[in-house]
């Protein structure tokens, strides 16, 4: 019986099972979260600011066109031109919205193989390290995601911008719907989700070769094709896995602040024959439940978002392990050989 491999942080140095990379995972978040957390957190802050500051000054520059629109007398409809200047004040908004979305899933891609990175080998982490460490990755792992978004997108967006118009023009007067257009949309999504689905999981162990190995953007694609090659149905169900197990987790633990809120509105709720409570009653309960909800929200995306990562990371360092011998260059760096006797 061949002895156990070594184990320095929170996976054995070996190809790994599914059961260890997802309990890798686990204890990864486990050991480390606070600066996981921390800098997920700021991350979200600092997204939640952008967007709230944009819309703000979205609402201080277009206070006219929201009079125009919903300030109206009793049976006057607004213009056309003031309804479509209303929504076009929040292009703005909703480009810096995009924006945000985008650098803090590249930030969060980042952020977990930085993390695995030292986990592995048992090492101390702390905020400042962890965010140095994915603040120099962004701008790689950025074009990792932004040109896998694009691969793996491109063709539904050709595939919509020619059928779109199609059913738009060609629809019968009688408004029954066209099924020549929408049978090739249909056709056009069974050929293309899949090929899509197919070039994610090709391309989903970029941002850890960008991050660990320190490539560029077109370097970690191809460096996640190679690894990916000969194990997709594997990395594809493990990575599907981790998903799944990350929305059931963060089900359970928004499920107690449901609660919470639940039993702080109940009381303030008139019941059948009771008198109508005071506003400042209705208000208070339904307060305590929004912000309930708000915070158990917050905690589950946290660790929704986070966990995924995790397992897709660890899916990084196993196949390496499966393919390069990695094992025994992170055995060499857990365990130095003792210097030589003089």
């Amino acid at each position: 019986m061949p002895p156990p491999a070594p184990q320095p942080g929170v996976i054995p140095l070996r190809p790994l099972d599914t059961g260890e990379v997802l309990s890798g995972a686990f204890g990864a978040f486990r050991r480390y979260w606070k600066p996981l957390i921390g800098v997920m957190a700021v991350v979200q802050g600092i997204g939640i600011l952008l967007v709230a500051a944009t819309l703000a000054v979205t609402f201080a520059v277009a206070y006219d066109r929201f009079s125009a629109v919903f300030d109206l007398a009793p049976g006057e409809d607004p213009r056309g031109s003031d309804v479509a200047a209303f929504f076009l004040s929040f292009v703005p908004a909703g480009v810096v919205l995009l924006i945000t979305m985008t650098v803090g899933a590249a930030m969060f891609s980042a952020l977990c193989p930085a993390l695995i990175q030292e986990a592995v080998l048992g090492r101390t982490v702390t905020f400042g390290s962890l965010w140095r460490r994915s603040c120099s990755r962004l701008p790689s792992v950025l074009g990792t995601v932004l040109l896998t978004a694009l691969s793996a997108g491109g063709p539904m967006l050709v595939l919509y911008a020619i059928c779109i118009p199609l059913i738009v023009t060609s629809t019968d007067p009688d408004g029954s719907g066209p099924p020549v257009a929408f049978g090739l949309l249909l056709l056009g999504l069974l050929l293309s989700v899949p090929f899509s689905i197919w070039l994610m999981v090709r391309f989903s162990l970029a941002p850890a070769a960008a991050v660990c190995e320190g490539l560029g953007a077109v370097a970690a694609l191809r460096r996640s094709s190679h690894l990916v090659r000969d194990g997709w149905w594997r990395v594809f169900g493990i990575s599907l896995l981790g998903y799944v197990v990350a929305m059931a987790v963060g089900y359970a633990i928004q499920m107690p602040f449901g609660f919470v809120g639940m039993f702080g509105l109940f009381p303030t709720l008139p019941g059948e024959g009771d008198p109508t409570p005071e506003l400042s009653t209705l208000v208070f309960g339904f307060v305590i439940y929004a912000a309930a909800m708000l915070l158990g929200g917050v905690i589950s995306a946290l660790f929704q978002f986070s966990f995924p990562q995790l397992v897709i990371a660890l899916l990084y360092v196993d196949q390496r392990m499966r393919k390069e011998e990695l094992a025994s260059a992170l055995t060499a760096t857990a365990f130095p050989a003792p210097a030589a006797a003089p």
